[in-house]
Formats: structure tokens, sequence, C-alpha cells
């Protein structure tokens, strides 16, 4: 019985506090012409598969680009936008299930990849990268870039790198805790 509350107390030590990490996450569109390790990458595509899920289903599938060329497409496919273009990694999330349903009706897979990408962002952040979340492009040409089965869907890109300028100030435009929360109603 000691044991086990010992233990739970070293566990307990080592926990780590991420909402620091969480409240100075900003979205980075410069990054610099650095190419990250694979070691990293490998991280946060970890960090994606230990996402949460619906009922675990797991119906997900991460692409990782790095070649310059499949980034300039992508550039071109998300309508110029330049930081997709010149992001030394570019992850493209999808989802092996289109049609699943929750019981509360929504869609798993929009919600699903969300969090993958919350992981993912976090993870991205923690090993000194930068990222921005892209949901403006054409879908159909990603899909064709990518070769992806037409019946799947990538509802999300994110742009990976290391920061241009890693003293730029945060921009923190959020709105206060009081305004967006309610207790037992709404």
């Amino acid at each position: 019985m000691d044991t086990i509350r010992e233990i739970n107390m070293i566990r307990q030590d080592l926990k780590i506090d991420i909402l620091p990490a969480i409240s100075d996450y900003m979205t980075v569109r410069n990054f610099k012409d650095e190419m990250v390790s694979d070691d990293i990458i490998n991280s946060i595509l970890e960090a994606g598969r230990a996402a949460p899920s619906a009922k675990n289903r797991q119906a997900w599938r991460f692409v990782f680009i790095t070649d310059e060329i499949v980034r300039k497409r992508l550039e071109s496919a998300a309508y110029g936008q330049e930081h997709i273009g010149s992001a030394p990694v570019i992850m493209a999330l999808g989802t092996t299930n289109v049609d699943y349903r929750m019981p509360n009706g929504q869609l798993s897979y929009p919600i699903d990849l969300s969090f993958a990408a919350a992981f993912m962002i976090l993870q991205a952040q923690n090993a000194g990268l930068g990222s921005c979340v892209v949901t403006t492009y054409d879908e159909a040409e990603v899909k064709e870039i990518l070769t992806v089965p037409y019946s799947m869907r990538i509802p999300m890109l994110i742009a990976m790198g290391y920061p241009e300028n890693e003293d730029e100030a945060p921009v923190c435009n959020r709105k206060s805790l009081s305004s967006i929360i309610s207790k037992n109603h709404w």
C-alpha cells in the first residue's frame, strides 16, 4: 500500500504543467530554411497517433511532406499561401472513414483530427518548431498531389518549421475566460 502511494507521489512530482505551452502558442507563417530531423517529425507523428478519437477508432492517416517540389505544389493548391511552400514540413491530416457519426449525430473525423492536430502542434512547439494550421486550399488538388484515395478526406494541413523570428511577441487576442464560460447552464 505504501509503495503504491509513493509511486503515485513520484508521478505527481514528475507531471509538467502544459498550460504555459498552450498559452504561449502562436501561429507561425515565416519559417527558416532549415530541415527538421526525422526524430522530431516522428515525435510529432507519435503525438498525433496518441490523440483520442471517437470509440478509439483512430480512423486517420497522417502524411508528412518534406519534398520541396511537393510542398510547392501544395502551396499552389493552397491558393499561393507562401508559408505552405516555405515550411520544411507539412502534415496532411486525413480520415479513413468519412461517414462515421457519433451517437450525438456529429461526424467524428473533424473532431478526431482536431485532437490529433492539437497534440501535434503542441509537440512541435515543444521541439522548438512553429506551426500553422491551414484549411484554405483546394482539397481535390491536394488529394491528387498526395495520391489520396477518392473516398478519403484531407480536412487540414499543418505547416511546420523553425520560426524565422523566434523573438516575435505572440499576438494574444483571446477573449477573457469570464466571457466564454457558464456554470450549470448556458
